[in-house]
């Protein structure tokens, strides 16, 4: 799977092998001037997602995500630690590559190479975000808000399925970049993922105001709550990689009987 020998993605003739191949066929056919193209097109991605949760449940080291994105994960919480206090204040350009570098690792694998794209596309949302907020002027200093490292947090783990995921579809279906052009200039697999991956990852802030209450009704004191946050995110990662890749199945179920309840 190294960059020099090119991927044919996961398939085969039986059991889950085989459901990526016939996922696979059915975006190859499908048609994006057809009625309801576009629910037609999540489902696709829907089933993806599901088969790769089925994959890492019957092998947790098959593509090398887990210890992959595991690891990527701890980078990532070692970059929300400094930027809670430096903040992302250089020039764009300048931390775009600083922070793919640190979280994206160096790798050879088309796991590794998805990491690297989730973390740039991780860092340009941050970008983004900030641009709004500062109406394009430079981001003051400081640290990074709380509640921007936790976005950071759950953006980099659902970029990390995203991306294996466009792996996937381009290996195995040769027309698949026209396909979703047609469909949507602005990306429908990422809003797609934005809905659907999301979902899975925790938010380390709720994970913090939950200690800080049960500080409180202890009438105990969280002297460094930024550094907290930082230290939750980082205990959460391998639970984290666990939902975002069908490990943790309790949690699967339940968000689908939610799901089943709010379109009762």
């Amino acid at each position: 799977m190294g960059t020099s020998t090119r991927w044919l993605g996961p398939g085969g003739r039986s059991g889950t092998a085989a459901a990526w191949s016939a996922i696979s066929s059915r975006l190859s056919r499908w048609n994006s001037e057809g009625p309801q193209a576009e629910r037609l097109l999540d489902k696709i991605f829907d089933d993806y997602l599901d088969v790769l949760h089925r994959t890492m449940r019957e092998d947790q080291s098959a593509f090398g995500l887990v210890d992959a994105a595991t690891e990527a994960g701890y980078r990532l919480t070692d970059a929300m630690a400094a930027m809670a206090h430096d903040g992302a204040t250089a020039a764009a350009e300048d931390f775009l590559a600083r922070f793919t570098d640190e979280v994206g690792g160096s790798g050879s694998t088309i796991t590794d190479a998805a990491i690297r794209r989730a973390a740039t596309d991780t860092a340009e949302r941050l970008l983004e975000r900030q641009n709004a907020e500062t109406g394009g002027g430079k981001a003051a200093g400081g640290g990074l808000a709380g509640d921007l490292l936790c976005l950071l947090y759950r953006w980099f783990f659902a970029d990390i399925v995203t991306e294996f995921l466009r792996s996937v579809i381009a290996e195995k279906v040769k027309l698949v970049a026209p396909v979703l052009h047609v469909l949507d200039p602005d990306d429908h697999v990422a809003d797609w993922a934005a809905d659907k991956v999301l979902s899975l990852v925790p938010n380390p802030c709720e994970e913090a105001a939950e200690l800080v209450e049960e500080a409180e009704s202890a009438e105990s004191v969280i002297t460094d709550p930024v550094g907290s946050l930082t230290d939750i995110a980082r205990s959460l990662v391998p639970g984290t990689v666990g939902k975002v890749l069908g490990l943790v199945v309790e949690d699967v179920l339940d968000r689908q009987e939610d799901a089943q309840e709010a379109s009762a």
